[in-house]
């Protein structure tokens, strides 16, 4: 039996769900593979904080740079977070051949290139699948059992805090706001809850997966993003009503050889897989040419699913790292082109749904639909809601399919209209064919 002696840079939330795991389960490893994890060093500003986990006397440190260089440990554990003090952890680990294993996404949608670089050059490895999904081993089924396939497409429900809140939103009928403190109070939003409603922790797990998927880094100017922020539980209704559910997607395709990429709130059918899943659980649905559709679904955080997704990484790169592999294909999935051609948001094409605020009164539609004539929009469906006490009527149009850029313009026109009383609400509706 080998021994692979681990250093963890972290001990939070995911660090802890880590060292629980080895220690709950290590001997299952061990008997699974032939190579024993021993947790050897951890490292944490707060060390006397009670994890939840009993660890042997001298295992904890406030140095971690002194763990990275301590010559009896085979490979580091990153799990500080953001993109400053992780990332200089990171590369100095890298350097001195040490495999790091990370769930960090930001890290790598920000400085993937110059750290899968880095590990090429110092024949080591970085391992990441915890950084997307959570525990679902999406990454991990990509660089395996799609290995064979060319990837056409990939939609994501990345994020469980909003998955959480527009599961709420449909079920009970309740304002955003109020969802949102409910998620806070529960523990699935962080104060600030930004980069969960804007779309911006999603847009990082996306351009990591479509940076696999399409074998270059994917920089984040890249994602257009758009988030959940104030989305009315009006919405929710007339999307269920028209047999749709909104679900904040990650959204990658290969657009004849062009890499369309966005993240957005998205009505989907609610026949289609991805449409059921609800609540804090994370779902990726995949299309491969050989393989066709796909879907993982799980956790996508929390102390133990993430651990667990970290735990596979590190006995992948303890059992890499034993056999001489250099660098693993983590990495060589990666770097396989130097470019990417990119579809532009404006010329990339979408179905979508528009709610507008009408005055009700002859020739109001009549101009709505003169406009959308005029950008090579199709309308698929118009429903208008019972008129207002206040003389205006919601009017839900579901249009054919139609550039961003004609969509984009129509919109602007249409709210300046002197019949529109509001800003026009429009999304995006995806199909799946």
């Amino acid at each position: 039996m080998k021994e692979i002696r681990i250093g963890i840079l972290g001990f939070g939330t995911v660090g802890a769900g880590v060292v629980e795991g080895i220690q709950k389960n290590g001997g299952l490893m061990s008997e699974r593979t032939g190579i024993t994890p021993v947790i050897s060093r951890i490292a944490d500003l707060d060390i006397k904080t009670d994890r939840g986990v009993t660890l042997p006397e001298g295992v904890l440190t406030t140095d971690a740079l002194s763990v990275i260089a301590d010559p009896d440990i085979d490979l580091i554990v990153e799990l500080v977070g953001g993109t400053t003090v992780a990332k200089t952890f990171t590369l100095e680990a890298l350097k001195q051949g040490k495999p790091v294993i990370t769930a960090n996404k930001a890290l790598l949608a920000d400085h993937g290139e110059e750290i899968y670089k880095a590990a090429c050059e110092y024949q080591t490895g970085i391992y990441y699948e915890a950084a997307v999904g959570g525990g679902i081993p999406i990454l991990r089924s990509q660089r395996a059992g799609l290995i064979g396939n060319r990837i056409e497409s990939i939609y994501g429900i990345l994020n469980g805090t909003c998955n959480y809140i527009l599961t709420r939103m449909e079920r009970e009928g309740l304002p955003f706001e109020q969802i949102l403190a409910d998620a806070q109070a529960l523990g699935y939003a962080e104060t600030p809850p930004d980069l969960d409603i804007d779309g911006v922790d999603t847009a990082h797990k996306a351009v990591v997966l479509a940076s696999m998927a399409y074998g270059a880094p994917v920089p984040m100017d890249a994602c257009p993003t758009r988030g959940i922020r104030g989305l009315a539980a009006s919405e929710i209704a007339n999307a269920d009503e028209l047999g749709y559910r909104i679900k904040l997607l990650a959204i990658i395709k290969d657009n004849e050889g062009e890499v369309e990429l966005s993240v957005e709130p998205t009505l989907v059918p609610k026949e289609h897989m991805i449409a059921s899943v609800s609540d804090s659980f994370n779902a990726v649905f995949v299309k491969g040419d050989i393989v066709d559709d796909t879907m993982y679904y799980g956790r996508g955080a929390g102390r133990m699913p993430t651990g667990s997704a970290v735990i596979g990484d590190i006995m992948e790169a303890a059992a890499n790292k034993l056999n001489g592999v250099g660098v693993p294909v983590s990495v060589t999935m990666m770097l396989q082109r130097d470019t990417l051609k990119y579809c532009s948001a404006e010329n990339s094409t979408k179905r979508c749904y528009v709610r507008l605020c009408l005055e009700d009164k002859p020739g109001a539609m009549a101009q709505v639909m003169t406009i959308f004539g005029k950008h090579n929009i199709s309308i698929a469906s118009v429903v208008q809601k019972e008129r207002h006490e206040t003389g205006y009527a919601q009017v839900v149009i579901l249009t054919q399919d139609a550039k961003e850029s004609e969509f984009a313009a129509s919109m602007g026109e249409i709210a300046a209209l002197d019949v529109s009383c509001c800003e026009p609400v429009r999304m995006r509706l995806e199909d799946f064919e």
